[in-house]
């Protein structure tokens, strides 16, 4: 066995990225603080063919010199936009037909093993800032909060790290 070189991956190039059919997602980055998080959202909405991020309140914007170290690039290939207010947008995206999942731990939230994305619908997967969460006027009104199951002593994890876990459960759910 060995690694696979880089050459050999036959992934899309940025305009072939931009016109492919995207997975039926977008991402809310509720004030995110950390630049890294942000390069990191950008990172694996291109893994995974996510339509848009939505860059909230504080949440940094690219161009900036750390949000492309961990972005490596995918600034160019994933649609984005900033927004001034989470909650002003979760209630537009609704509007436009999108299901708004905030993850967050939650009275009454579905562990997201439990939750069954419907193919015919969109979603958008609010995600909060690293040490407050989304916010308690976003959590009023989104249609449900999905909570990712934990078993430690820690009460969460990196918001990065949870965008992986969610993209990752939804995108396989809805495509295998």
């Amino acid at each position: 066995m060995r690694k696979t070189r880089n050459e050999e991956l036959d992934r899309l190039s940025i305009e072939e990225f931009k016109e492919s059919e995207k997975t039926p997602l977008v991402l809310v980055l509720d004030n995110l603080r950390s630049m890294h998080n942000v390069g990191s959202a950008f990172r694996t909405a291109d893994a995974f063919a996510i339509e848009k991020i939505y860059l909230c309140g504080i949440t940094a914007q690219p161009p900036h010199r750390e949000i492309h170290k961990t972005a490596l690039g995918a600034t160019d290939s994933v649609s984005w936009s900033h927004e001034k207010d989470t909650t002003t947008l979760c209630q537009q995206l609704q509007q436009e037909g999108y299901e708004v999942l905030a993850v967050e731990q939650a009275h009454q939230s579905l562990s997201l093993e439990s939750f069954r994305p419907d193919s015919d619908k969109k979603y958008a997967l609010v995600f909060g800032n690293e040490v407050f969460g989304v916010s308690d006027e976003v959590v009023a009104v989104v249609d449900q909060c999905l909570e990712i199951p934990q078993f430690g002593t820690k009460h969460s994890l990196n918001v990065s790290v949870s965008m992986g876990v969610v993209l990752w459960d939804l995108v396989s759910k809805l495509k295998f």
